[in-house]
């Protein structure tokens, strides 16, 4: 079996049972994939315009969604929204319901599509992976800078509000991008994935504002970091601790070691308690945020949980409205004339 496949065990492999559970529920499939099994992936959608674009022999595709606000000539911000492995796009655009937040806010919402197997099961190259791993693997730092040249060909894209965010897999690709694209990235989000880097590959050119949602319950990128379960069945995937994760970026964005720690008010009988984590800092404006839940699951928060398994999805925060209040603090800093 191919090792994007063991990949996508590791991370979300699960959440390609979105289809599954939409059949269950009587709901028509729309998607014009289908899945390796014959089954159609998604219940309905709004069609999305598909782009290709040749980096290096292959060729990539994403989607774009445009806010009815869209004018052309008007510069508009961008989020890039990752899917996790084991997933696509189009799962994505679903799984999280970012195109609505992008209609309410008038963002341009972009879904990258990893490589991987049939179209339907892939993942990104977050880094540290070793080279039997990676061989099989796109450069996608590459496809994403390619990604935002041909973004800007077509569209109106305002540069200073370009940002990234994802699910485990496509939350780990988000900090790859702000350690190796800062030039291009105001900010990054990541719910449920972590830094995979070395420490040594640690050196964005600019300090970039980082939020991080986790779940202490996340059993498939556990808060604490791989697990010895998963180390045996998965030896070469590596991934950071939450808590190590927000130290360096807390060290490479000048912020105070020693988090502001803020309860939040549990308004839901959901079985999940949110604590916002600031860390302040000490120059600058690039604050490194963490909403820690307690009881939360390997999900989107403000989303319902496509499968049990996967754990609870708070319904305390919502991570569209909490990733677009922290992006629009933050502006890609003027480059020099």
């Amino acid at each position: 079996m191919m090792l994007q496949l063991a990949m996508a065990v590791l991370a979300v492999v699960t959440q390609a049972q979105v289809a599954l559970a939409a059949a269950d529920a009587g709901e028509q499939a729309q998607d014009a994939q289908a899945s390796p099994f014959g089954l159609r992936l998604l219940p309905q959608l709004k069609p999305m315009k598909n782009h290709e674009i040749k980096v290096g022999d292959d060729w990539r595709n994403y989607y774009v969604h445009l806010p009815p606000s869209y004018r052309e000539g008007k510069p508009t911000p961008v989020v890039l929204v990752f899917h996790g492995a084991g997933i696509n796009a189009r799962i994505m655009a679903f799984f999280s319901g970012m195109n609505c937040k992008a209609d309410e806010a008038g963002f341009i919402a972009v879904y990258p599509n990893g490589s991987g197997v049939a179209n339907t099961m892939l993942a990104f190259n977050s880094g540290k992976l070793p080279p039997e791993v990676t061989r099989y693997l796109a450069d996608d730092v590459a496809y994403v800078r390619a990604l935002l040249d041909d973004l800007e060909n077509h569209y109106s894209v305002d540069r200073s509000r370009v940002y990234s965010c994802g699910i485990s897999n496509g939350g780990m690709m988000s900090h790859r991008l702000a350690m190796e694209m800062a030039d291009r990235f105001a900010a990054i989000a990541a719910v449920a994935g972590t830094l995979t880097l070395d420490r040594e590959d640690c050196r964005p050119s600019r300090p970039v504002p980082v939020l991080q949602i986790h779940g202490l319950s996340d059993w498939i990128v556990p808060y604490d970091g791989v697990s010895e379960q998963a180390r045996k069945i998965l030896p070469f995937v590596s991934f950071r601790s939450v808590d190590d994760t927000m130290a360096i970026w807390a060290e490479l964005n000048h912020c105070d070691p020693e988090p502001v720690i803020e309860p939040l008010p549990d308004k839901h009988n959901d079985g999940t308690v949110v604590t916002r984590w600031i860390y302040r800092p000490r120059q600058g404006n690039a604050e490194v945020v963490l909403y820690r839940i307690a009881g939360g699951g390997h999900t989107w928060p403000g989303r319902k949980a496509p499968l049990p398994f996967l754990g609870r999805s708070s319904e305390e925060i919502d991570a569209n409205d909490l990733i677009w209040d922290f992006f629009q603090r933050h502006t890609l800093p003027a480059g020099p004339k």
